[in-house]
C-alpha cells in the first residue's frame, strides 16, 4: 500500500521533477550526477536560488548538517539568496481584504504603499495606527501557501528518487529532512505562530538587560498579517562602526543574550545575524523576526552547558560524559577513540591565537566526530551550532579582535554563579522533587529490563558509554534523593509544628531552620564533589 502510495505522489510531482530537471541540467549537475562525481557546491547552491523559496528553505536544512556535509558545501549552502521582486500593492490589499475583511487603508491611519523590504516569505510596510503607534506590518508572498504545498511534494519525490538511486545521498535520510522542512515550513508562513513567539521572547526575557523587543499587535495579525511595533535602531554592525568606543558593550550584551537565551531559558532566536539585530541610540539591543527559533528541554540544556564548559576548560572526559549524554549511541561507539579525537579538538581549540578560535566551528567538528564514532547528534544541537557561528561572526563584525573563548566563559562562569546562589537553589529544589519522584517511577522498569537481559543473555550488547551516562544520572538523582528527604522531613515537621499554638510553634521554626541549613550544606557538597570529579 505504501508503495503504490508513494508512486502515485512520484507521479503527481512529474511537472515538478520535469521543471527541477531541466534547472539541474541548466546548471551542469545532472551530467555530473550520471558521472558518478558529486557536483560543484557553487553549481548547487545557484541551481537551488533559481528553484525558488521551499528549495531555498531545504538548502538552508541541509547548510545544518556538519556532520554529513563537506565544508565546501555548507558554506554555499549558507550563503543563499534570492532577489525577490516586490509584491505589487493591489496583492496587499487583497491579503488584508482575504485576511480581517478590511483594507490596509481602513485598518491603519497611514500605511506606505512602497515596501520596506522584500523577501521570500513576506514583504514589509511601515504603518501608523489609529493610536497613533508606528509599525511594521509583514504581509505574506500570495499564493505562497500553494507554492509550499506543490514543491515539498517535490521535494518528497526527489527525496524518495535519490534515496532509491544513489547510495551516498541514503546516509542523509533525504525522506526525514524533507518531512521536516515541510513541518517547519508550515510554521514559518503561518504569522500566528510569529506572534506567539514574539509575546513569549517578550514573556521570557523581560528581565535580560539592554534588550528591547517589538510587541506583536495581535488585532491586526493573523495567519498572511504580522503586525509590530517598529524599531527606530541601527542594524548592530553598521552601529558599532560608527560608535567604536560602544564595541566592548555590544560584546558583552551580545554574548550574554545568547548565553541566557540559550542555557538559563532555553528559548532562542535561532537566526541572529545583523539584519535582525539592532542597536537604539541608547545602546539597547533589539531583536527582530521570530519567525526561527529554538527550545531545549533542561535536560539537554544542562548537558549542553556541560559540553561547552568541558570544551572551554580542556577536560576531556566531561566533554565526553556530556556529548554521549545528549546523543545516541550505538554500537559501534568506541568510548576510547572518542575521547582520543575530542583531546585532538580541544588541543586544537586552545593552541590557536584567541582571535581565531570559534566555539562554533569546535561545535561543528564535535558533530562530525560523532556521527564518525556512533553517536546519533540531536537536532538541537546541530541548530546551536549554526547559532553560535552566525552569532560569532556578528561578534567579529563588531570588534574583529574579540577573543570569543574567554567571553563565552566569562559570560558561563557569571551564569554559575547565579545558579549557585541561594535563592536560586531553594527555587529549584522543586524541580530536582520532580526528577526523584521519576527516578523512583522508572527504577523498576530500569531494573526489569536489565534483568530480563540477563536472562536472555544480551547484556553483553549494552555499550558501556550508555551505561556509563545512566550509571551517573542515577549517582546523582540518589545524592539529590537523600539531600531532599532529609531536608523535606524537617522542613514538613517544621510546617506542620509552626500551624499549632504555644511552644510547638518555636520548635516548628527552629526545623525549619535546621531543614533548610542541611539541604543547603548537602547541596553544596554535592557540587563540591562534582566539580572535584571534573578536575580528576
Amino acid at each position: 500500500m505504501k508503495r503504490k502510495l508513494d508512486l502515485f505522489q512520484t507521479l503527481r510531482a512529474t511537472p515538478g521533477l520535469w521543471r527541477v530537471s531541466g534547472i539541474l541540467r541548466k546548471h551542469g549537475i545532472l551530467r555530473v550526477l550520471g558521472s558518478g562525481k558529486p557536483p560543484p557546491p557553487h553549481a548547487v547552491r545557484t541551481a537551488i536560488e533559481e528553484l525558488g523559496s521551499v528549495f531555498m528553505k531545504f538548502g538552508q536544512v541541509l547548510a545544518l548538517r556538519r556532520d554529513l556535509l563537506p565544508d565546501d558545501y555548507i558554506r554555499e549552502l549558507e550563503s543563499l539568496q534570492n532577489e525577490t521582486p516586490p509584491v505589487a500593492f493591489e496583492d496587499i490589499r487583497s491579503a488584508f481584504l482575504a485576511e480581517f475583511g478590511s483594507p490596509p487603508e481602513e485598518l491603519f491611519a497611514e500605511f506606505d504603499s512602497k515596501p520596506l523590504a522584500t523577501g521570500t516569505i513576506a514583504q514589509a510596510h511601515l504603518a501608523r495606527t489609529h493610536a497613533g503607534l508606528e509599525v511594521v506590518v509583514k504581509v505574506r508572498r500570495p499564493m505562497l501557501a500553494e507554492e509550499v504545498r506543490r514543491d515539498l511534494g517535490v521535494l518528497s519525490a526527489l527525496a524518495r528518487l535519490a534515496a532509491a538511486a544513489v547510495p551516498g545521498v541514503r546516509g542523509l535520510n533525504p525522506t526525514k529532512l524533507v518531512e521536516e522542512l515541510g513541518s517547519s515550513l508550515r510554521l514559518e508562513i503561518d504569522f500566528r505562530e510569529e506572534a506567539a513567539n514574539i509575546v513569549t521572547f517578550r514573556e521570557r526575557l523581560a528581565d535580560v538587560p539592554n534588550l528591547w523587543m517589538p510587541d506583536a499587535l495581535l488585532d491586526l495579525s493573523g495567519e498572511t498579517v504580522l503586525t509590530q511595533e517598529y524599531s527606530c535602531g541601527v542594524r548592530v554592525d553598521r552601529y558599532a562602526a560608527a560608535h567604536p568606543d560602544q564595541r566592548q558593550m555590544i560584546v558583552q550584551t551580545l554574548a550574554s543574550l545568547l548565553v541566557r537565551q540559550v542555557f538559563e531559558k532555553g528559548l532562542f532566536h535561532a537566526d541572529p545575524h545583523p539584519g535582525n539585530l539592532f542597536v537604539f541610540p541608547d545602546g539597547r539591543l533589539c531583536l527582530h523576526d521570530f519567525g526561527m527559533v529554538g527550545s531545549l528541554r533542561e535536560d539537554v540544556r544542562i548537558s549542553f552547558g556541560q559540553l561547552l564548559m568541558a570544551l572551554v576548560g580542556k577536560k576531556v572526559r566531561a566533554a565526553a560524559d556530556a556529548y554521549i549524554e545528549m546523543g545516541i549511541a550505538d554500537e559501534t561507539l568506541s568510548r576510547f577513540e572518542l575521547e582520543e579525537e575530542l583531546s585532538r579538538l580541544i588541543e586544537e581549540i586552545h593552541n590557536r591565537p584567541p582571535k581565531d578560535v570559534s566555539v562554533g566551528q569546535a561545535l561543528g567538528s564535535l558533530v562530525r566526530i560523532g556521527s564518525r564514532r556512533g553517536l546519533r547528534n540531536p537536532s538541537e544541537l546541530l541548530l546551536l551550532t549554526r547559532v553560535f557561528l552566525i552569532m560569532e561572526g556578528v561578534l567579529r563584525a563588531v570588534d574583529p579582535e574579540v577573543d570569543i573563548l574567554a567571553l563565552f566563559r566569562a559570560e558561563m562562569s557569571e551564569l554559575e554563579k547565579r545558579f549557585n546562589k541561594v535563592e536560586e537553589f531553594l527555587l529549584r529544589t522543586r524541580e530536582w522533587s520532580v526528577e526523584m519522584e521519576a527516578f523512583v517511577r522508572e527504577s523498576p522498569g530500569d531494573a526489569r529490563r536489565v534483568l530480563r537481559r540477563l536472562a536472555d543473555g544480551t547484556v553483553g550488547r549494552m555499550q558501556v558509554p550508555v551505561l556509563e551516562a545512566r550509571t551517573a544520572r542515577i549517582a546523582r538523582s540518589v545524592e539529590r534523593l537523600t539531600s531532599g528527604v532529609i531536608a523535606a522531613s524537617f522542613v514538613l515537621g517544621g510546617a506542620l509544628l509552626v500551624a499549632l499554638p504555644g511552644w510547638h510553634h518555636a520548635l516548628g521554626i527552629a526545623l525549619l531552620l535546621l531543614g533548610g541549613t542541611m539541604a543547603i550544606a548537602v547541596a553544596f557538597a554535592t557540587v563540591r564533589r562534582a566539580r572535584d570529579r571534573e578536575n580528576d
